[in-house]
């Protein structure tokens, strides 16, 4: 069983159709709402859990991923796909995106033992996953995971698409032509990076 967690707007079963849709909030276009800190899923129940731009809105990760680790199966894994901090991820996150980088505040790895997962506020620190998995990971206790994947991508046609609020900023014709730029600027990454895909399996 696969399951997104924040679904949003996008609809992932045009690309995995059995994919199980989910959100803190209830829409018509969600199989079920779910919290992150507090899955209703049972133990050891689930083979991938896809995170796309959420990972960042959770204030303690490492509570999260110790949730994720409790439903997913032997050799499960989460996949997550996040804002990268390169040069031009700076100019893209950081002064075109109305959510902040945060890349000098702390992040607090696991919630206050008072906390209860119901009491979420909203939260957005882009910086967080390249902070957490591109850095010396010392100290973020990833224990119950091994990292299969960590790759910057430049993703400058995704970027440039305009996404569902803002207008695209090329006409569909010139998609392979953005393919390539893509492709060439995925051998700068520190300084062209703008996505950051991570994966992390479960032992």
């Amino acid at each position: 069983m696969t399951v997104e967690l924040g679904s949003g707007v996008a609809d992932i079963r045009h690309i995995i159709p059995d994919c199980i849709r989910t959100d803190i909030f209830p829409n018509p276009w969600i199989d079920q709402t779910e919290n992150a800190y507090a899955l209703s899923f049972a133990d050891h129940s689930i083979a991938n859990l896809i995170l796309f731009d959420v990972f960042h809105h959770l204030q303690y990760p490492g509570t999260a991923l110790k949730e994720f680790h409790r439903v997913l199966n032997h050799c499960g894994r989460v996949i997550l796909f996040e804002p990268c901090v390169s040069l031009l991820g700076l100019i893209v996150y950081g002064a075109l995106h109305p959510e902040p980088l945060a890349l000098k505040q702390p992040i607090q790895w696991e919630a206050p033992p008072v906390w209860q997962p119901d009491q979420i506020d909203y939260y957005a620190a882009q910086g967080n996953a390249s902070r957490i998995f591109l850095g010396r990971r010392r100290n973020w206790d990833l224990s119950g995971f091994s990292i299969v994947k960590v790759q910057r991508l430049s993703a400058i046609s995704y970027v440039a698409s305009g996404g569902y609020s803002k207008p695209q900023m090329y006409p569909d014709s010139w998609m392979p032509l953005m393919h390539n730029i893509d492709h060439f600027c995925d051998g700068l990454p520190w300084l062209f990076a703008t996505r950051l895909l991570i994966v992390l399996e479960a032992a």
